[in-house]
């Protein structure tokens, strides 16, 4: 059985460790707050984030058939969502509901 000199080292090194990994990020973006192209980059890349996902949704979309009804109207719900109420939130949960909706009872097969 460890004695309990080696226990303590071992508990107060994983501890040491534990607190650096997650102090370290803050850290580190600290400096860079003040940066301009930090700045730039945080008003951009969550709308282009936006669309990433979209083309990545909606690549293998079939347009020749019915069942694309369901994720266009959802994307129409989205888009007319957050339009009206710049809410993001309302958005992506209204449009998530049209599209499980209408997929589920409409276009299932």
């Amino acid at each position: 059985m460890p004695d309990t000199p080696y226990l303590l080292a071992a508990v107060a090194v994983s501890t040491a460790v534990t607190w650096a990994l997650r102090a370290l990020p803050f850290a580190a973006l600290a400096p860079l707050r003040a940066s301009a192209t930090v700045q730039y980059l945080s008003t951009r890349m969550p709308a282009g984030v936006m669309v990433i996902l979209l083309a990545y949704g909606l690549r293998d979309l079939p347009v020749t058939q019915s069942r694309a009804i369901a994720p266009l109207a959802a994307l129409a719900v989205t888009i007319g969502l957050h339009l009206w109420r710049r809410n993001a939130l309302l958005s992506i949960l209204g449009g998530t509901a049209v599209h499980v909706i209408l997929a589920s009872t409409v276009f299932a097969r």
